[in-house]
């Protein structure tokens, strides 16, 4: 993952830890960097496994893991706490101090590719 100007903060730490989840459900799953531009050159962290699993985006105040197909992925452990009334996605925002629940979260992801391989 490229260096930025958050590698050295709480969200830098975050993404680290949400990249080894989402990568340990499944071997096969694909990191791109993607849609880079002026404002974040080093683009947004993407992951797919038969079709876009989630992304990775830091901001500011959170880090949001968004899911593309999140509304169909069940959830029975309640990470989901964004875009809750978006018709497909559904998004994990991650705050300071926040912890990432990764077994949680990497079975997320595994339902995320049995979602997109139906």
């Amino acid at each position: 993952m490229a260096e930025n100007q958050h590698d050295t903060d709480w969200r830098a730490a975050t993404v680290a830890a949400a990249r080894t989840a989402i990568l340990a459900a499944d071997p096969a799953i694909a990191e791109e960097q993607k849609w880079a531009k002026a404002s974040n050159p080093d683009g947004v962290p993407t992951f797919s496994l038969d079709g876009l699993i989630c992304t990775v985006e830091t901001y500011r105040d959170k880090v949001k893991l968004t899911f593309a197909r999140g509304a169909a992925v069940p959830d029975p452990d309640g990470l989901f706490n964004a875009s809750l009334a978006a018709g497909t996605r559904r998004a994990i925002d991650l705050h300071e101090g926040d912890e990432l629940d990764g077994v949680a979260l990497t079975e997320l992801v595994r339902r995320a590719v049995a979602v997109n391989r139906d």
